[in-house]
Parts: structure tokens; C-alpha cells; sequence
């Protein structure tokens, strides 16, 4: 044989294991012996070790080689098994066989040639019979989890239809009530307000679909500044601030690291941060707590996000940055979402590097969300950042005298942002397609254009290369107002030729802004400007 190997001789005669002892030394057979003299001290044997091979005397005290056979298989052990007699006839081969003996061998035709060759095929066959069952052990096991994958995307199919049904259900609802005339000024108030609240929380639930569309395609990616964690921790809390006040739950923030300075995309920091503490806030019932610390550990900084809500199950626990798994997704759960929000949050952090690990002692018992990051390795100059608060439209910037050009083909949106502009003064001239944008052009150059990216025809790219492949159009201030939102696109934009990149849904603090900003950058026309945009106007009436 060419390896060591270990066997079990089962055979009540002494004279009988000897001579098969030293056939087995002539046929070359190294390693270690093992010998039963009844099949209970065999059935023992077999229960404390493991065996290659079993070699079996078909005439045992009170029962044969068959029986024993059987008992072998029943306990469950799959060692293969040569069976010896010295008497026997084709039908007790025949039988041992069907019992699942490797081979059958006279002790007539016992010789080290045959024995060798008995014992290579019994091996082989183990060998064979091992691979199958492994086999068939990993294509059970990836049937169980592609079912149990079917099985929680089908739930979170059902969810997705469940949020993004409820909050236009509401929209929906108080826009018709609005519609009827009959609402006092209170309730018309609550009934804005209620709007206002559910289109963002569809906002929020479309953009967490984008995120794992992105991260699925491996077309998320991060621009990476210097930042202090902590101030973008700050940040974070401002904005869940409301919503911990309504549940008069208490948040404090414990800052002991003695440097948080990071390289991070500070918009998707401030995601993560801000989806560990609306997942802390969503589960911590009113007059709870939420404690949020940053600390040293080595060359990392560590925020830690505890809260002393509903706390997770220990089977659960393993699972919960998975995407599409919830601990509870039956309809009648307490808690609302489509459960995105971690899976986003623990690739996000392994972006930048970093690890994210969930703790809990039980369920009711709370839970900490830790996310570490490294430190950058120099000194680093770090920007303020102001947190996010809502501006009043009162409180927006006057475009008194600047005259926009909007370019957007969707009629509800067209007439949304031209009286958010016309609000604050400004003079509005509004198409549905960039080849009347051009028109519009010609006839009076605007101080400020904003253009849609995706309408039929003519797209904002093209209309924006034009603009600024005339001389007397080139310097004309232009922001992209689009859907499509990520790095990828606003790079793309920016390559051909607008200035800034506004995504929808559009919030108006930004939009003034963007539009004031860039009415200061380029207030006015040079004199040469102006003389070359009448000479156009008039040859291009």
C-alpha cells in the first residue's frame, strides 16, 4: 500500500488474526491494527475511533457476518467493509454484497496479491463514496440557503410595497382633502406638514435603493477628504434631533479620543452616523436613551452608537448588516422600514477602511453599533462642517432682477421650480426642451441656466456643449438639475460644461443657493458680451 493506513479485524479465532496479520505485512501494508473477538467489542471500537477499512470473518459466535454487516451500517458508520469465510458459497457473496460489503474474499484465495488488491478497491470506493457525500451535503446546503434567500427577497418585496405604498397613501390622501376647499387654516397646515414628512421618508426609502443598486454594481464610490469625526457626528445628531425630541429620548455624545481626525466622503460618513442613529432612535421606546462615544484604540478612532431599545435576538444577531434580512418581517411588525439601512452602513464603512460590529445582550436589552476607522497617518487640517437644518422659505436668498432659464421637459416639476424661483424674485423663462432653450437663448441670454440632463431629443449634455461652444455663450453660469445623482454623474456633467450639479428632489435652501451663487460668480456681461448677444439677437430674431 502507499500510505499508512488503519484497520479494524473483526474475527473471534486467534490463529486466524495471526495468519491475516502476516499477509497483510507481506502484501505491504503499513499502520495501525485494530482486533475485535465478538461484533459488540467491533460496534464498541467503531463508536470511539475511525477506521479506513474494516476486515470482517463472516463465522462469528452466535451470529455471522451478514448480521454484523447490517449492525455496522445501521449505526450510521460508512468505513468499508472485506468480508472473509472459509466456507461460503456465490449466494453469501452475493447477499454481503447487497449489504454493502466493499468485497468478499475466500480464506481459500487469501494471498497478499489479492488481499492488496481487495484493499485498494475498498479504499477507492470509500474514497468515491466520501466524495459523493460531500457532494451531495454542499448542494443541500446551497438549496437551503438559495430558498432561504428566495425566501427573505420575497419578504422584502412585500415590505418595499408595504413603505412605498403607505407614505403615497398619505401624500395622495391629504392632497385630494387640500383639493376640496374645505380644510381650515390649521388643518391645512397639518396637512402640509404630513406631505412634506412622507415625501421625504420616500425620498429616503428610494435613495436606500440606489445605494444597494450601486454597491450590487460596484459603481458606489467615495471622495475621500480630511474630516473630524466628530464633527461629523454633530452634524448627524442635528438631524435627528426632532425625532428624538417627539420621543423624548435623550441623546448624549461622549467624545475621549484624543485625535478623530479621518480621510472620509463626509456626505457618506455622515450617512452611516446618521442611519445608526435613526435605527437606534427607531428602536428605543419614548424616554429612553442614546449614547453616542468616540474613542482611542490603537491607530483607530471607534464610535460607538448604544441605545437601551429593543436590543437583538443571539440567532439574529449574525445577520444583521445582511441585505434583505429583518429580524421580524411579518406584517405585523412594530417597526417600519425595508431594512436596508445597516447592509448600506457596513459597506460604506468598509470602504473607507473601516469595521462595523453589532453587540447586544438579549432582546429588550439595548444595543451598540461600533464602528472603527483609521486615523490618518499626519497632522490634517480639518473644515468645519455646519450641520443640516431645514431654512424656512422666508429665509432664502432674494433673486430680485435675475432672470433664470429653466429647461426641464416634466410639466409638475417645470412649474414646482419655477415658482420656488419666482418666489424669491426671480424673472422665470421656462421650456420643455433644449431646443427651445436655445431659442430662448438667442433671443435673450439669461443670467443663470438650469437644465434637466435626461429629455427626449436634445439632452442636457448636448444643450450644455452648445451653449458653450459659442463665444459669446461660453461664460453664461449653468447648473445641471437631474435624478441622477451619483459621483458617476456629477463628474459627467461637469465634464461637459455646467458649472454645478443640483439633485432632485430638489430642496429649495439649495437650489436658491446654487442660483445666487452663481449670479455673484458671474453677475454681469463683459461689454463685449453684450455687443456680440445683440448682434446675435438681431441677426437671429
Amino acid at each position: 500500500m502507499d500510505a499508512p493506513i488503519k484497520l479494524l479485524i473483526v474475527d473471534d479465532d486467534d490463529v486466524d488474526r495471526l495468519a491475516l496479520k502476516r499477509t497483510l505485512t507481506k502484501a505491504g501494508v503499513v499502520g495501525t491494527l485494530a482486533e475485535a473477538v465478538d461484533p459488540n467489542e467491533a460496534l464498541e471500537k467503531l463508536r470511539r475511533e475511525t477506521f479506513d477499512c474494516i476486515i470482517l470473518d463472516y463465522q462469528l459466535p452466535g451470529t455471522d457476518g451478514l448480521q454484523v454487516l447490517h449492525a455496522i451500517r445501521a449505526a450510521g458508520v460508512r468505513t468499508p467493509v472485506i468480508a472473509l469465510t472459509g466456507q461460503g458459497d456465490e449466494q453469501t457473496a452475493v447477499e454481503l454484497m447487497k449489504a454493502g460489503a466493499a468485497d468478499y474474499i475466500g480464506k481459500g484465495q487469501l494471498t497478499p496479491e489479492r488481499l492488496s488488491r481487495s484493499l485498494r478497491h475498498a479504499l477507492a470506493l470509500f474514497r468515491s463514496e466520501e466524495a459523493r457525500r460531500q457532494l451531495l451535503e454542499r448542494e443541500k446546503a446551497a438549496r437551503e440557503d438559495a430558498q432561504a434567500s428566495n425566501r427573505a427577497k420575497d419578504e422584502f418585496l412585500a415590505t418595499l410595497s408595504h413603505e412605498l405604498r403607505t407614505p403615497l397613501n398619505a401624500i395622495l390622501g391629504w392632497v385630494r382633502l387640500m383639493g376640496s376647499g374645505n380644510l381650515d387654516q390649521l388643518t391645512m397646515q397639518r396637512a402640509i406638514e404630513i406631505i412634506e414628512r412622507n415625501t421625504r421618508l420616500q425620498a429616503q426609502l428610494i435613495e436606500d435603493l440606489l445605494d444597494v443598486s450601486r454597491i450590487i454594481s460596484g459603481k458606489l464610490r467615495l471622495d475621500l477628504r480630511p474630516a473630524a469625526l466628530s464633527n461629523v457626528v454633530e452634524a448627524a445628531i442635528e438631524s435627528v434631533r426632532p425625532t428624538a425630541d417627539a420621543k423624548h429620548i435623550d441623546i448624549e455624545f461622549k467624545a475621549t479620543a484624543t485625535a478623530d481626525n479621518v480621510l472620509i466622503d463626509h456626505g457618506r460618513m455622515q450617512q452611516v452616523v446618521w442611519n445608526l442613529l435613526s435605527n437606534a432612535l427607531k428602536f428605543t421606546p419614548d424616554g429612553g436613551r442614546v449614547t453616542i462615544s468616540l474613542e482611542d484604540s490603537h491607530a483607530t478612532v471607534v464610535l460607538n452608537v448604544t441605545d437601551t431599545g429593543a436590543g437583538i435576538n443571539p440567532q439574529f444577531l449574525p445577520f444583521v448588516f445582511d441585505r434583505f434580512r429583518q429580524e421580524d418581517a411579518a406584517t405585523t411588525r412594530a417597526h417600519g422600514g425595508l431594512g436596508l439601512g445597516l447592509s448600506i452602513v457596513r459597506h460604506l464603512v468598509e470602504l473607507h477602511g473601516g469595521t462595523v460590529a453589532a453587540q447586544s445582550p438579549g432582546e429588550g436589552l439595548g444595543s451598540t453599533f461600533s464602528v472603527a476607522l483609521p486615523l490618518a497617518k499626519v497632522p490634517i487640517l480639518v473644515p468645519e462642517y455646519a450641520a443640516a437644518t431645514a431654512v424656512a422659505l422666508d429665509d432664502l436668498p432674494s433673486l430680485d432682477g435675475v432672470h433664470v432659464l429653466l429647461v426641464e421637459d416634466e410639466p409638475d416639476a417645470r412649474a414646482l421650480v419655477a415658482t420656488l424661483l419666482e418666489r424669491q424674485g426671480a424673472r422665470v423663462t421656462a421650456v420643455g426642451a433644449a431646443e427651445d432653450a436655445l431659442v430662448e437663448i438667442r433671443r435673450e441670454l439669461p443670467n443663470v441656466l438650469l437644465s434637466d440632463i435626461a429629455m427626449p431629443g436634445m439632452d442636457g449634455f448636448e444643450l450644455i456643449r452648445r451653449v458653450r461652444a459659442r463665444e459669446e455663450w461660453a461664460r453664461l453660469p449653468a447648473a445641471a438639475l437631474t435624478a441622477f445623482v451619483s459621483p458617476a454623474d456629477r463628474g459627467k456633467a461637469l465634464l461637459a460644461g455646467f458649472d454645478t450639479h443640483v439633485p432632485k428632489p430638489v430642496e429649495p435652501a439649495e437650489l436658491m443657493a446654487v442660483v445666487a451663487a452663481l449670479v455673484n460668480r458671474r453677475t454681469a456681461m463683459s461689454p463685449r458680451e453684450k455687443e456680440i448677444s445683440s448682434i446675435e439677437r438681431s441677426t437671429h430674431p
